[in-house]
């Protein structure tokens, strides 16, 4: 690309020679946001007619902009093939970007617990190889990251990762000069702690980072512990423990406080369940996790001694390949031919993908569907008129399970809506795949409702869940504080995925038909983010005293939920079900 000069930011404190830190606005187009974090956004993009990710960060303070000017800087003079390339950055108002090359396979996190990627052996040493080589490049120069995580780890078409956000990012001569006493809280809080003090992800910090104590690039050793324990694995750290671990089973459904959690790691050594060797994992590389997770940080190896027990671990993994082939070989030539049957292996099923066949052969004949109008042969008929909107945050959790649809004038009906909220649990695999195939998969059928039902959480405290799940022989217990179904101690009774709690825990929906008249003001959907905190009764009174737009009452709703303290992600849709005005307070 072609670099004008003075080729700076505004404040003339970030510089290169080979990366453009101004862009003309022709130059760019930003498209769909492909991710979305608590500080920025991050939009598929063009660049001079590439296609580029584009991270926009979310600026509403002076700190804010400082903090991208400083990441800048540091962007501006990494250059390792293990590490995000920045291409170019709009450094100037009112638009502050950072435009990467774009890593089609997207991030680790998304690759192991949404499509449910299983590695082989061979791929995971390759991955941890060269993510220990990036992170050495950074230590050897004195940088750390201070934000290790499987969200952070970007794939390209070859399966290669590359560390990405170093929003966190600080010299490791800077890190050196903070103490205890002149830390302050600031910045923007992420999962209950201040990014300043308490930086990272709760379930990848090390230790002394918990403790709020200074903290060295051996807090970087430590998280690359756990992710590799990840890669192995294929579980989110913690939510996979015996009911032994009082403190840290399933984090996310048994809603265990981060303090609890903080407390459990620091003071009881608590760590992520060990992959084992029957996962094919050498053992030496689970002796290295171990030793890169010690809470003493004088036991955790540098990266340099990481890279040279990574070259031990795969040179001995390759000699064990190549002598099982020859085994292989000897066996099938020297056996007998009739009963020499080689069985094809067994590979793990990947439902996503299962998912995708199942919905292209079963709905490929299209959908069948009745509008308002053809339903019944009465003229007098009340037809709402719609206007919706919605509003989603990820609240206090680190990260987003929730998702949702609005899909107006269904198969270009012009009667039929469909609005759809999906809560995700134990990662966000499910209600990510129904999200996406809501349209070929479901298949409505309007007509008058006979009866009306009143809605109900579907969750084992609900004694008629809770017989239902034990007549299909589930196990249903009083664990901590409430009734909870299987090994995994879910709440909930009714889901789509869960594979190891069925048929006890059921994708069966329970459906309510509700016939509308006129005297129906409006909808709200929400998860339980929202009604954890905020009863029936109370939403009625903030939409009462809310601007009648429903994007805005559905902000209005969720920010009330999230003043209130929910823990939990928090979805909200609100469909008016006639006209109104901006201006109309509803009594």
């Amino acid at each position: 690309m072609m670099i004008s000069h003075p080729n700076t930011c505004i404040r003339g404190c970030c510089c290169s020679d080979s990366i453009p830190l101004h862009l003309p606005p022709s130059s760019y187009s930003l498209s769909l946001p492909i991710a979305r974090g608590a500080e920025s956004i991050v939009y598929d993009a063009t660049l001079n007619g590439k296609r580029v990710a584009v991270k926009k960060p979310i600026l509403s303070t002076s700190e804010d902009i400082n903090k991208f000017h400083k990441e800048l800087q540091l962007l501006c003079k990494l250059n390792h093939h293990g590490i995000v390339k920045l291409v170019a950055a709009h450094a100037r108002p009112p638009n502050y970007m950072f435009f990467f090359k774009l890593y089609e396979f997207g991030n680790l996190s998304h690759k192991l617990h949404v499509e449910e990627w299983s590695p082989t052996i061979d791929q995971s040493l390759m991955i941890t190889r060269h993510l220990a080589n990036a992170l050495q490049y950074l230590h050897n120069i004195g940088i750390v990251h201070r934000d290790v995580k499987p969200a952070n780890v970007l794939l390209d078409k070859s399966l290669r990762p590359h560390l990405a956000d170093f929003g966190l990012s600080e010299y490791k001569r800077d890190l050196k000069q903070v103490t205890v006493e002149n830390w302050r809280s600031s910045g923007k809080p992420t999962g209950g702690f201040h990014k300043k003090n308490m930086v990272g992800t709760l379930i990848y910090m090390a230790p002394e980072v918990l403790r709020k104590e200074v903290h060295t690039e051996k807090a970087d050793v430590y998280s690359f512990g756990v992710l590799i324990n990840e890669l192995l694995t294929g579980v989110v750290p913690y939510t996979d423990f015996a009911l032994k671990h009082r403190l840290a089973h399933t984090v996310l459904e048994m809603n265990y406080t981060e303090q609890q959690l903080t407390a459990a790691v620091v003071s009881e050594g608590l760590r992520p369940a060990l992959a084992g060797t029957e996962l094919g994992a050498p053992s030496r590389l689970l002796s290295l996790i171990e030793r890169c997770w010690d809470a003493d940080i004088h036991i955790r190896p540098s990266f340099d001694d990481i890279i040279t027990e990574l070259d031990l671990i795969i040179g001995t993994n390759k000699k064990r390949s190549t002598m099982e082939e020859n085994n292989v070989v000897s066996e099938s030539s020297s056996s007998d031919e009739s009963t020499n049957i080689v069985q094809p292996s067994k590979e793990p099923i990947n439902w996503f993908v299962q998912g995708k066949i199942y919905q292209n052969t079963t709905c490929s004949n299209g959908l069948r569907v009745k509008s308002w109008a053809t339903r019944s042969d009465n003229s007098s008929l009340y037809l709402p008129v719609l206007s919706w909107g919605s509003f989603a945050t990820c609240g206090r959790r680190e990260t987003m399970e929730d998702t949702h649809f609005l899909m107006p004038h269904a198969w270009n009906e012009e009667d039929i809506h469909i609005f759809g909220i999906f809560d995700g649990h134990r990662g966000a695999a499910a209600a990510d795949f129904l999200s996406e195939h809501y349209q070929d998969c479901c298949k409505p059928l309007i007509a008058p409702a006979e009866e009306s039902y009143v809605e109900q959480d579907h969750v084992a405290s609900c004694p008629e869940e809770r017989e239902r799940v034990s007549s299909v022989g589930g196990q249903v217990k009083w664990q901590l504080d409430t009734w909870r179904v299987g090994p995994a101690a879910l709440q909930v009774t009714r889901s789509i995925g869960d594979d190891d709690l069925k048929p006890g825990v059921t994708a069966e929906p329970e459906v309510t038909e509700t016939l509308l008249s006129d005297e129906d003001e409006y909808l709200v959907m929400a998860s339980d983010g929202l009604w954890d905190v905020v009863s029936n009764e109370e939403v009625v009174s903030i939409m009462k005293k809310t601007v009648k737009e429903p994007g805005m009452c559905s902000k209005r709703l969720a920010m009330e939920a999230a003043e209130r303290g929910s823990n939990d992600n928090i979805t909200v849709i609100v469909v008016f079900l006639r006209p109104v005005s901006t201006a109309e307070r509803i009594y």
